[in-house]
């Protein structure tokens, strides 16, 4: 979805050839909101996430944030099923001409051009809600669910809302979108000539400076398989969450975000330490929710 340095362009299978282009402005959009709806456990130091919120462009370096533990919840405002529209208001290369991303060009075409995908939040299934083996039902604990996303459902509606907006798609080469079970910050997307889309968040941390307002940043690593050398990037998606005080209009969202994805080298691409730890490319996005 996000990509920084050049890819292995795949020899293109037939009949579905799919551009590295294409791959790429894709695993951009893809990644951008799918991994970075979440309220976790972990919690930031006051004031930091809003700080960097406000100082795009500006950013210089990677966030230093706890290691991401468990399942993202999220508040109970973003329960329930949601049409979101996403809007990239704004690119920026930061290390350009010298350094960018090979899609970041192609990405101006989705500039000020709403995207609309169907998204849901449902409760989590936690270990301690289940009553131990043969106990009697007055033994069932009763703890609140977590509110969690539904990954998998999110993650392909929004991938297809993509490839629908790209008018070169003509079939979708997205197979699935599952989440490993063993894991729930390991997502993999599985693509058509046996490639694969692998997220994995490995650093996370949120702010919630009113009941109504809530940040998070995530970090994660993906990996793109199934082409002659796998390709490997970071990314960091910072999420500033506001419910608004009123849905009784029903043309307005009920929650807006401003959405920000940084794009940085990994250490396997030749231009990483050129790079370092400073983004290659950013993209902000505005994100509205409606019942």
């Amino acid at each position: 979805m996000n990509q920084i340095l050049t890819i292995a362009k795949p020899s293109p299978p037939q009949p579905y050839p799919i551009s590295s282009a294409t791959l790429t402005r894709f695993f951009l959009t893809l990644l951008a909101v799918i991994l970075s709806w979440g309220l976790s456990l972990e919690s930031a130091v006051a004031g930091t996430l809003s700080d960097r919120v406000a100082q795009f462009p500006h950013w210089q370096t990677l966030p230093s944030l706890p290691a991401a533990q468990g399942d993202l919840t999220y508040p109970d405002w973003l329960a329930g099923n949601w049409t979101v529209t996403t809007t990239l208001v704004d690119l920026v290369a930061p290390l350009a001409p010298e350094l960018t991303t090979p899609g970041f060009d192609s990405n101006r075409q989705y500039l000020n051009q709403p995207i609309v995908f169907q998204a849901r939040f449902i409760p989590a299934v936690s270990p301690q809600s289940r009553p131990p083996f043969l106990s009697l039902p007055i033994q069932r604990q009763t703890l609140p669910a977590a509110l969690i996303a539904d990954r998998a459902f999110n993650g392909l509606n929004l991938a297809n809302a993509y490839l629908k907006a790209d008018q070169a798609q003509t079939e979708s080469p997205i197979l699935a979108v599952k989440v490993d079970p063993s894991n729930p910050n390991r997502q993999i997307t599985f693509l058509r000539h046996d490639r694969q889309l692998v997220s994995t968040v490995t650093a996370r941390a949120t702010e919630t400076p009113a009941p109504n307002h809530f940040i998070t940043t995530e970090l994660f690593q993906q990996e793109f398989r199934g082409i002659a050398q796998p390709y490997f990037n970071r990314v960091e998606t910072t999420t500033d969450y506001h419910q608004l005080a009123s849905e009784a209009q029903p043309h307005q969202p009920a929650i807006v975000a401003d959405q920000i994805t940084a794009i940085y080298l990994s250490p396997q691409d030749p231009h990483y330490f050129q790079a370092g730890d400073h983004p290659v490319a950013l993209y902000r996005y505005r994100l509205e929710f409606h019942r």
